[in-house]
C-alpha cells in the first residue's frame, strides 16, 4: 500500500464512482493490492452485503482474481 500521504489516484477515482454506482457510505479508498473501504458508520449486514456485491463487480474480476471482504476496527 502507498503511505497514507502519498496521493492515491486509483483510490480517487474509484470513490467517485461509487455514487454513480448507487453506492453510498463509503467515504474514502485506497488501492494497493488490496483496497481499503472506511465506512461512513458501522459495518452491519447491511453494509457488508454493499461492500460485497462492489466487491465482485467493480473492484474485482472474478474470473481470474479472488478476493476477501474483511472488517478490521481502526
Amino acid at each position: 500500500m502507498l503511505k497514507p500521504e502519498i496521493l492515491d489516484p486509483q483510490g480517487q477515482a474509484v470513490l467517485t464512482a461509487l455514487p454513480r454506482l448507487g453506492v453510498a457510505g463509503i467515504s474514502g479508498v485506497r488501492q494497493g493490492k488490496r483496497f481499503e473501504l472506511d465506512l461512513d458508520g458501522e459495518a452491519d449486514a447491511e453494509a457488508l452485503a454493499r461492500i460485497e456485491h462492489l466487491a465482485s463487480t467493480l473492484l474485482a474480476n472474478p474470473v481470474i482474481e479472488d478476493y476477501v471482504v474483511r472488517v478490521e476496527a481502526d
